[in-house]
């Protein structure tokens, strides 16, 4: 597992009782169910008071991340149960490629009250390339797994 300006990319530590899975839940401050729409490619958007935890629980989607004027294209979904940990101070956005909605639970980690600013959309500063996010979803199903932030495929200006 690699961090790159704080990302990083957790797996759920899980036990089995009987039939039933059982997933260690994330520790935060706020506990925020967050629904992306069908079919979105959303603009970019920076927090500067918390930590985002990501999951998806149902469906997949897509988060990209600008670093470095490149674009990393994050896949998660709800068969790959991963955290996604974005810190304060990334600019990242979502893709749904789907027909149907995705639901994650963002368990936010607060580090100062929120501000207005911390919910304002940017505009991208180049398009998304969509056959990567597609390529991402893709190499997801096809390696089960996600190890390495690095990895991610980029698009840079």
């Amino acid at each position: 597992m690699s961090k790159v300006r704080g990302i990083e990319i957790r797996h759920l530590e899980s036990s089995k009782g009987g039939m039933v899975e059982f997933f260690t839940a994330q520790a935060s401050n706020e506990t925020i169910l967050v629904q992306v729409p069908p079919n979105t490619v959303d603009n970019l958007f920076v927090h500067k008071t918390h930590t985002d935890q990501l999951l998806v629980v149902k469906g997949q989607l897509v988060i990209v991340t600008l670093i470095n004027k490149q674009y990393k294209y994050i896949p998660l979904s709800e068969d790959h149960p991963i955290v996604l940990i974005i810190p304060p101070g990334v600019l990242h956005g979502a893709i749904n490629l789907s027909s149907k909605p995705c639901v994650l639970v963002n368990a936010a980690l607060r580090h100062k009250p929120p501000q207005k600013r911390d919910y304002v959309t940017r505009e991208r500063p180049f398009p998304y390339d969509l056959e990567a996010a597609r390529l991402a979803l893709k190499q997801l199903e096809i390696t089960n797994q996600i190890e390495d932030f690095d990895a991610m495929p980029t698009y840079a200006i």
